[in-house]
């Protein structure tokens, strides 16, 4: 018998005993005994999960559904994306009109811009906000 076969004959024989020795442990025979006791359930786990896999395999190799998908998705990213386009411009383009102008702006000048629509919205959010902030930070409070 060659060197190499003893060898191995060797190992195998090692590694035999290594499980048995394993085998013999009681919380491996208990462990044993609960996947034994519970094989029907792994069974049918096995199953449904097999099914799963094969539908989700057989959906991500279908051009059309992939497509269908893709363009499902870009549907309701896109306006998404082209809002925050136009809110980035608005920003770079207000941030531009802001270094431009250098003229200080007083106290009549608050009080006109108190008129303005868009500056009451703004204000009437940012009190919500606050008044949101207060509360939860209130309810998190331990009496």
């Amino acid at each position: 018998m060659s060197e190499q076969a003893v060898v191995t004959k060797e190992s195998v024989t090692r590694e035999s005993l290594d499980v048995l020795d394993q085998l013999m442990k009681p919380e491996v025979q208990e462990s044993l005994t609960i996947l034994v006791d519970n094989l029907p359930k792994l069974a049918e786990m096995v199953t449904m999960l097999t099914k799963t896999y094969d539908v989700v395999n057989g959906l991500a190799n279908d051009q059309v559904f992939v497509e269908d998908l893709k363009g499902g998705v870009q549907e309701f990213v896109k306006p998404i994306q082209e809002k925050a386009m136009g809110i980035a411009s608005a920003a770079m383009e207000a941030n531009e009109r802001s270094q431009e102008e250098t003229a200080t702006i007083g106290l009549f000048g608050i009080l006109k811009m108190l008129k303005d629509p868009q500056v009451q919205k703004t204000l009437r959010f940012a009190q919500a906000f606050l008044d949101v902030l207060g509360e939860r930070q209130a309810a998190r409070k331990p009496e």
